[in-house]
This record gives structure tokens, C-alpha cells and sequence, in this order.
């Protein structure tokens, strides 16, 4: 079982998933590329004290970039959206 803050490395501040927060009750975090739903859910539940009802997961892939004649991409990264279970309340500090 892998440490709780190394699972979860921060928080995703976007119009969308602050949509999701208001509305759904869901949080939308970044996570370790190796990290399985098992162990997102239970590192929330230990470091934030909450009940997670699902996990969902995305790997968002790389794009390409350009500066002038330069090339290159971007990360890929591993996305979480967790759905808190009815009544459960998580405040991140906003703009962190």
C-alpha cells in the first residue's frame, strides 16, 4: 500500500471541475500515474476524513507545442474524479 500523500498530488482548479464540486458533489484531483481507484479512494479517506462513494479515472495524454521553430509537448497525467457520498463536504483552499 502506497502513502496516502503520495497518491494524491494536487488538486484541479478548472472551470469544469468546479461545476462538478457545486453541482455533483465531485473532486477532481491529480494523481501518481501508477496509483489504481482502490488506492485513490483510500487515500481521501484517510488524509480528508470524507466518504468517497466512486472513483473515476482519466489519463490525459500529451499534446503537442510549438514556440516559433521549437517543438515539443506537453505531460501526460493521470486525473481523478472522486464523488463524495451524500451529506460529505471537502473546501480546498481555492486558487492554491
Amino acid at each position: 500500500m502506497k502513502d496516502p500523500q503520495s497518491v494524491i498530488i494536487r488538486p484541479v482548479f478548472t472551470e469544469k471541475a468546479m461545476q462538478l464540486k457545486e453541482r455533483e458533489n465531485k473532486i477532481v484531483v491529480e494523481v501518481a500515474r501508477d496509483a489504481n481507484k482502490i488506492e485513490i479512494k483510500d487515500a481521501f479517506q484517510k488524509l480528508f476524513n470524507v466518504k468517497v462513494e466512486k472513483v473515476a479515472v482519466v489519463n490525459v495524454k500529451s499534446k503537442k507545442k510549438r514556440l516559433g521553430r521549437f517543438e515539443g509537448r506537453t505531460r501526460s497525467w493521470k486525473k481523478a474524479i472522486v464523488t463524495l457520498k451524500k451529506g460529505e463536504k471537502l473546501d480546498f483552499i481555492e486558487g492554491a
